[in-house]
């Protein structure tokens, strides 16, 4: 049967969960610090994980945070999450983990101190870099235990994606996932050596990668839309009450998505907005001028579509990336699933 898309009620006790040396018993919270290693100082570092396990059988769900080091949004998305009272009748469990990269954590990095990307460094090594350590820590004793996973995540620095999801979505299992938590896109993203995400798969754990906001800033409706989205996903695996609310809009899922780059280096002028539709030659996406606006250099849209990231630094250099375009069957439509996702959060359609 398909757990994502037909959870099963079940009355059964739930299993208790073992992370490190902590065993936390069905009916129990824990907070616990997983030791990653120790600095060149000789202190501990540790990677915060609290486990929600519920008194009766479910699925085993792990969201996961700051994996890069400068991307925040998903830390308070997590820290909210937990504080709802809707936790404390979970079926299943919950493994949260708020500060996967704790060293760029600490440094505003989206890097570890050996200048690695942590999610291209999956399924890791217990011999290999400090990247490859800390990955394979996280997967024996967080991904390993789980049936299915969120990762959250923002655009890098200066650089604000639209929520969106990105899934396998050829995998019945995690579309179902992906339409659940509500974004108003979902992209169907290949999976990427190293990434979290192309582990899980190897496990055969249906996992969703959640795309929303910049980094080194919280953004209120990403957060909010998060927070939200990951209850969403909780009731369709049946670990929370299916409330009585009104199911989302169905997500437009785009068929591909290409970044457009500057054509010369300059001051550069962005002219849409997140969320906007645009269309082939016709829209003017922003300029890019010399100091003395002597040279200046339109960048027009190469394709119709919805912009789902840009560039907030107006400074760039020639072949930076400063628009991302994702494409759509129907983009009238994902404009107006975003307009309606905007609205929604602005009145207020979140759990406190």
């Amino acid at each position: 049967m398909n757990q994502a898309a037909r959870p099963e009620k079940s009355r059964q006790r739930n299993r208790p969960l073992t992370i490190g040396t902590v065993t936390i018993e069905p009916g129990q919270r824990r907070s616990i610090d997983l030791e990653v290693g120790r600095l060149y100082t000789h202190s501990p570092t540790t990677m915060p994980v609290q486990v929600v396990c519920g008194k009766r059988a479910g699925p085993v769900l792990f969201v996961s945070a700051a994996i890069h080091g400068d991307e925040l949004n998903g830390v308070e998305i997590i820290r909210r999450l937990l504080k709802l009272k809707e936790m404390d009748k979970l079926r299943g469990s919950l493994i949260a983990v708020p500060i996967v990269n704790l060293h760029g954590f600490i440094h505003t990095s989206r890097y570890l101190p050996d200048r690695r990307d942590l999610n291209r460094s999956f399924p890791g090594s217990e011999k290999g870099s400090l990247a490859a350590r800390v990955a394979h820590l996280f997967m024996r004793e967080i991904v390993s235990q789980a049936t299915h996973g969120i990762d959250l995540h923002t655009g890098a620095i200066h650089r604000a994606n639209l929520p969106q999801i990105r899934a396998d979505l050829d995998n019945p299992d995690t579309l179902a996932m992906a339409k659940a938590f509500g974004t108003p896109v979902i992209l169907n993203a290949a999976l990427r050596d190293g990434s979290l995400r192309a582990a899980a798969m190897d496990k055969a754990i249906p996992m969703l990668l959640y795309e929303a906001g910049e980094a080194l800033r919280l953004d209120e409706l990403s957060i909010r839309g998060g927070v939200e989205g990951v209850l969403r996903v909780m009731r369709l695996l049946g670990m929370l009450s299916n409330k009585r609310r009104k199911p989302p809009p169905e997500p437009i899922m785009a068929r591909s998505s290409s970044w457009v780059r500057a054509p010369q280096s300059g001051l550069f002028l962005a002219k849409v907005a997140l969320g906007e539709r645009v269309s082939k030659e016709q829209t003017v996406l922003g300029e890019v001028s010399d100091p003395f606006g002597e040279q200046a250099a339109e960048i027009r849209a190469p394709f119709s579509g919805i912009v789902i990231g840009r560039l907030n630094l107006p400074l760039v250099n020639e072949g930076d990336a400063v628009y991302h375009i994702a494409r759509f069957w129907r983009t009238d439509l994902a404009a107006e699933r975003w307009e309606d996702y905007q609205e929604s959060f602005e009145n207020g359609d979140m759990p406190d």
